[in-house]
């Protein structure tokens, strides 16, 4: 079955454990060589794509995971930061302007010299989320963000994700079984034995 995703969708993909859907993520983010098939990422086939094209492809992705994955050792501002760093050589001053712009716009203006260890699970996430978006990515990759969050720090961010990506014209892919997400979706993917089984387009809420 043929995909293509719409600039500034906000599209979700589900499926039952061992489907593929964290396949598909890793493909589609340049992080797992494609083999068969075609891919076409930001006007690039990836199927046999060289390694320096993959790595510029990945420059203009962002990433978003179930685990926040921050470094322990950098506070929340010098951890955005690495989000506008590995698009290539910009000045930490101008780094650190659109980081900590992109903390204020998650919420967190007052926390940015706090390092992880003294933030909560969600703030934790919202840090991620605003790493993933700060440097304007074409294309948000997200794997289950809300899997490991209570209840209201998965609220904060079914809110956050399709906002932020709807200002920024941002197209995101997210795994996730989070039902209040999928609310939000434009569209649903269903996976299979690593095949797309149903498509449904939809009105988010």
């Amino acid at each position: 079955m043929n995909l293509t995703l719409l600039r500034g969708s906000f599209t979700g993909l589900m499926g039952p454990s061992g489907s593929g859907k964290t396949t598909v993520l890793t493909l589609i983010g340049c992080l797992r060589a494609v083999q068969d098939g075609s891919v076409h990422l930001l006007g690039r086939e990836l199927n046999g794509a060289p390694d320096a094209d993959l790595v510029a492809l990945r420059r203009r992705l962002g990433f978003i995971f179930q685990a926040h994955n921050l470094h322990e050792g950098l506070t929340a501002v010098q951890n955005v930061m690495m989000g506008v760093q590995v698009h290539g050589r910009v000045p930490d001053a101008a780094a650190e302007r659109a980081a900590a712009h992109a903390l204020d716009l998650v919420g967190l203006s007052e926390r940015r010299s706090y390092l992880p260890a003294n933030l909560s699970g969600g703030q934790k996430q919202r840090v991620a989320v605003a790493r993933a978006l700060v440097a304007s990515p074409a294309l948000v990759l997200a794997d289950e963000p809300t899997a490991a969050l209570d209840k209201d720090s998965a609220a904060e961010v079914v809110d956050l994700l399709p906002r932020m990506g709807a200002a920024r014209g941002t197209t995101t892919l997210l795994v996730t079984h989070d039902n209040r997400i999928l609310d939000r979706a434009d569209r649903i993917l269903t996976l299979e034995d690593g095949r797309i089984v149903r498509i449904e387009d939809r009105d988010p809420r």
